[in-house]
């Protein structure tokens, strides 16, 4: 098939289009700066472009014409929503409405649209379905939950079928912000001190990004699904405790600690309740079936840092 992937270039968008381009898919990887790891790779189209530009968009989407978009394009995670909200429902919402008015325009019907856990807001289990209540606090979330529902509405209107993938904390080699884990694996890996001031008590899903990968291209493969909403994670929530335990038997010198408590999204803002995502409907739909438990993502992101030195 040929797939648009919007953020094409970053953290998930290119390892998305690297599975797609292995198994021999043409792929558009559309964003606003090119990514090395793309180079050479056959079947690859880059296209430098900006999804709050409607030209460029329906351009590309009426000149390519792919089978699915993956929309990964977006202004990520909650301290940058709470540094710069406006920018943040500018580029995920108005964003993604370009993108399906060009699809519906140009005759593309299927998106898959990268959600979030944050939809959710405070969980209110330790382990939950795609049925929890969503109640998003802060810009990122409600944001995601809009495109959600923009893509039911052009569901409705329109014929398009947009399913959402919500994901929680994905990580795994190159990740660019410097966030947990990946701040713990690069101080080991480094040699480096980190001592952190609390959080050890927060409980979150971390999904390996080879296993989103994994699953997207599983979901891409559905000719017909039964639901328009899925999680794709590890199933498993661990403590920031239980990653720093990990990453220490992985490098037993590593000088790392983390106080107690929870961690802060911002300075005096608490991080809220979260758990694990039961991905129960997306292994009944398409056989979503996550590799990588916390330790062996860990392991791996490990090992690729330490490859890259």
């Amino acid at each position: 098939m040929r797939v648009m992937v919007t953020g094409g270039a970053g953290f998930l968008g290119a390892s998305l289009v690297r599975a797609l381009a292995a198994r021999g898919d043409g792929v558009v990887a559309f964003d606003q700066q090119p990514n090395p790891i793309l180079d050479d790779l056959a079947g690859v189209e880059f296209v430098r472009g900006e999804i709050l530009e409607w030209a460029s968009v329906a351009a590309t989407i009426q000149r390519y014409k792919p089978d699915a978009v993956v929309h990964c394009a977006a202004m990520v995670g909650v301290p940058v929503s709470i540094a710069s909200p406006a920018l943040t429902m500018r580029v995920n919402v108005e964003g993604s409405l370009n993108v399906l008015e060009a699809m519906r325009l140009f005759g593309v019907r299927r998106m898959l649209h990268i959600s979030s856990e944050e939809t959710y807001g405070h969980f209110q289990a330790d382990r939950i379905d795609e049925g929890h209540p969503q109640h998003p606090i802060m810009a990122y979330g409600i944001s995601k939950l809009a495109v959600e529902q923009l893509g039911r509405s052009y569901a409705q209107l329109h014929g398009l079928e947009v399913i959402n993938i919500r994901t929680c904390w994905v990580y795994g080699p190159g990740l660019p912000r410097p966030r947990v884990p990946k701040t713990l694996v690069d101080a080991a890996a480094e040699g480096r001190p980190l001592h952190l001031p609390n959080g050890a008590d927060f409980l979150v899903d971390h999904a390996y990004v080879d296993d989103v990968v994994a699953g997207l291209v599983q979901a891409l493969d559905l000719a017909d699904h039964p639901h328009d909403a899925y999680h794709m994670a590890s199933g498993q929530a661990v403590t920031l405790a239980d990653i720093v335990d990990v990453i220490k038997e992985l490098v037993p010198a590593a000088d790392l600690s983390v106080g107690p408590g929870t961690i802060d999204f911002a300075p005096g803002l608490p991080a809220w309740r979260k758990g694990a995502l039961d991905h129960a409907r997306a292994a009944e739909a398409f056989g979503y079936s996550p590799r990588f438990d916390i330790r062996a993502g860990l392991a791996a992101t490990l090992a690729a840092k330490r490859a890259n030195e």
